[in-house]
């Protein structure tokens, strides 16, 4: 058996004599938390052993719903948390990496960890196969007791190459369509895994099935999720200060509009509008677009740059389903060009309405 396939060696886990110390604001670091999802069978778990086993110096927490045969962790080397604990089986890696499943509350757990701040770099959180990821990324973004403790890195959505199309075309029939097609809405970076198994013009063919849902997502193809881990940590994809990615792609927004390729009618839609727009004006649109469900379109992502009016800065939308923010990010450039430009992935969305309404949103 070669090295990387054998199970992460377990260590002691000494106690936290950081616990209950006062850290300084210099300290006081969020822990960024990566979503990882994907359907049963892509190469999730082989992610989180790639992970566990790796020599990339990084203390990293991997939140699992439980241990199974497929994350390679012996059963003898799995402790019981305390009593009362939130966090109730862990287990610490050689490499620095820690192990565990919650049973509870998400939250709390969260918090027990980053007790433990000074030993964390990152959080990896792997849902089940079938686990739409928008409610977690709710939680993880804006809930109010985690705020300055952990923030939201990035979802990453694992494929199966070989048997993605399949899972994009079940119940073709029916009105609801698959979870399969969430999972790459929702997501910021995308493994195409197994590209071994199909050719080179297969991959080419599915990358671009992929980005007709989504285009603002990053698609890295992989082999048993072997990956730059730079691609799946630290991303700041829900961070307001951290927008050049986002531009640039903005940039070309017209290339990111994707025709409806799927029955599902799930694809990618980016409108601008060169005038100022105000801001209660756009609130108000966005809630009735989010909340209400005007005409029944369900957006499930949207990110923009903005041109508020009466403000020399450049303003920042994000949403997940429900939940959005609009914050400053930094100053207009004198030589940019001032435009706001809005990126939707959503089902059944209706271009012509959205445009109007953004048209609406000018003083």
């Amino acid at each position: 058996m070669e090295d990387d396939e054998e199970p992460p060696m377990a260590i002691q886990i000494q106690p936290d004599v950081s616990v209950g110390k006062n850290l300084s604001s210099s300290d006081a670091v969020s822990v960024g938390v990566s979503v990882i999802t994907g359907y049963l069978g892509a190469g999730k778990s082989t992610l989180v052993n790639y992970i566990l086993n790796g020599k990339h110096g990084k203390r990293i927490a991997v939140i699992l719903n439980e241990f199974g045969e497929e994350i390679g962790v012996e059963r003898a080397m799995i402790n019981d948390g305390d009593e009362g604990a939130i966090v109730e089986e862990w287990v610490e890696l050689a490499n620095g990496c820690v192990c565990c499943t919650v049973k509870h509350s998400l939250v709390q757990a969260l918090e027990q960890l980053v007790q433990r701040k000074d030993r964390l770099d990152h959080i990896l959180l792997e849902t089940t196969g079938l686990a739409n990821p928008a409610p977690l990324a709710s939680i993880l973004w804006l809930d109010e007791q985690l705020e300055s403790e952990v923030k939201l890195d990035c979802i990453v959505t694992v494929v199966d190459a070989k048997n993605l199309r399949f899972q994009l075309n079940e119940r073709r029939d029916t009105s609801s369509f698959p979870e399969a097609f969430n999972q790459i809405a929702f997501a910021d970076t995308i493994i195409m895994n197994k590209v071994d198994l199909i050719s080179q013009e297969e991959s080419d063919e599915l990358e671009k099935e992929i980005h007709s849902i989504n285009s603002l997502a990053n698609v890295i193809r992989s082999v048993r999720c072997q990956v730059d881990l730079s691609n799946v940590l630290n991303c700041q994809a829900y961070d307001s200060t951290h927008v050049s990615r986002l531009e640039s792609l903005l940039e070309a927004n017209k290339s990111l509009t994707t025709t409806d390729l799927h029955d599902s009618g799930v694809r990618t839609l980016c409108i601008s509008e060169p005038q100022p727009i105000n801001l209660d004006k756009v609130r108000l649109w966005l809630e009735e677009i989010l909340w209400d469900k005007m005409l029944e379109m369900d957006i499930y992502r949207c990110k923009a740059v903005l041109r508020i009016q009466n403000s020399e800065q450049l303003h920042i939308l994000q949403a997940v389903r429900e939940i959005y923010e609009i914050v400053p990010a930094r100053k207009w450039s004198e030589e940019e060009s001032r435009t706001n430009k809005i990126v939707f992935i959503g089902h059944k969305l209706d271009e012509e309405v959205l445009r109007s309404g953004l048209r609406d949103c000018r003083p």
